[in-house]
């Protein structure tokens, strides 16, 4: 049974670092794209970052997130990580890892995710 859990979430002044965690189990993921989304109270789904490695180990971002955020991943864990810098209170919004199941050039529309985590909560005051 796959499983991912995340975890690092909680509560931070505008301006402050988190570090999600994303533990994967049940397979392996080293050869498909694993990503972060998040959703905010009212709002659509959205993408935050994938990591993959099928293409020399790259990493993709959202816009709003390009320069703050850093995604990497230890295949050899079957973990995911989020750092998260300079955060403002516009990220404030439930963090969900997902990972793929088959190879795709597709990384920031949800549906191209087979596996989701339950959610970590991240809020960040002004």
């Amino acid at each position: 049974q796959v499983q991912l859990v995340e975890s690092g979430g909680g509560l931070v002044q505008a301006g402050g670092s988190l570090r999600l965690s994303c533990a994967a189990s049940g397979r392996t993921f080293s050869s498909y794209g694993m990503a972060w989304f998040r959703q905010a109270p009212g709002k659509e789904r959205e993408f935050v970052g994938a990591a993959i490695n099928w293409i020399g180990g790259k990493t993709f971002y959202g816009g709003s997130v390009k320069g703050r955020f850093t995604i990497s991943r230890d295949n050899a864990k079957n973990m995911l990580y989020l750092q998260m810098n300079s955060l403002k209170p516009e990220d404030t919004g439930v963090y969900y890892c997902a990972a793929q199941s088959r190879s795709t050039s597709v990384l920031d529309n949800s549906r191209a995710y087979d596996y989701w985590g339950q959610g970590t909560q991240v809020t960040v005051s002004s």
